[in-house]
């Protein structure tokens, strides 16, 4: 039995291996006669940005503007910009608040705690800043979308519920009086 024990551990030890310890690598500026310029190192790219570094202090990435929540958008809002919003709103927002941001999306039918109706007035009222830092870090039963929705995504987001909004309140006084007959 310890014969058979003693082979068993050799068989396991003898299994261990180096090879990752022990591959050639370089050390930082090294010389190297891999490269024609003769580096180990490669030259970083012109324009890279280093991880971490971007200008996370910008209304792009934080939603406020001089320590306010922004009063816009800062992207122009145009076609591209709406359906790109209608997309990831159907895919990040509608299962919660419905198709039409109602809060009456198939997680409430389920009967989980209902999300927040969009077309409430305190919503509408929400400067675009306020609505992009709730998507970001969440707020209330609702998660933190900042790593799964980029910034320019976010406010994309918010120029379709934006749209939205404004399709189930439009005032009469837009509409032109030959076509407000069509609609009562």
């Amino acid at each position: 039995m310890r014969l058979l024990n003693a082979a068993l551990w050799l068989c396991l030890l003898s299994s261990c291996r180096q090879d990752m310890h022990d591959q050639p690598r370089y050390t930082p500026l090294q010389p190297s006669t891999f490269f024609a310029d003769g580096r180990s190192a490669r030259p970083i790219p012109a324009e890279s940005i280093a991880r971490g570094d971007l200008d996370r202090t910008s209304v792009g990435y934080t939603g406020l503007e001089h320590d306010a929540f922004a009063a816009t958008i800062p992207y122009p809002v145009d076609d591209s910009l709406l359906q790109r919003g209608q997309q990831r709103f159907d895919i990040y927002c509608a299962p919660c608040h419905g198709y039409l941001g109602d809060g009456d999306g198939m997680i409430a039918r389920r009967g989980f705690l209902g999300p927040a109706n969009l077309h409430t007035d305190r919503v509408r009222r929400s400067p675009p800043g306020y609505l992009f830092q709730v998507i970001s870090n969440g707020f209330g039963a609702m998660p933190e979308y900042a790593d799964q929705i980029p910034p320019r995504d976010r406010w994309a987001i918010i120029a379709y519920l934006r749209a939205l909004e404004f399709s189930q309140h439009a005032p009469i006084n837009g509409i032109p009086p030959d076509r407000r007959g069509g609609l009562l």
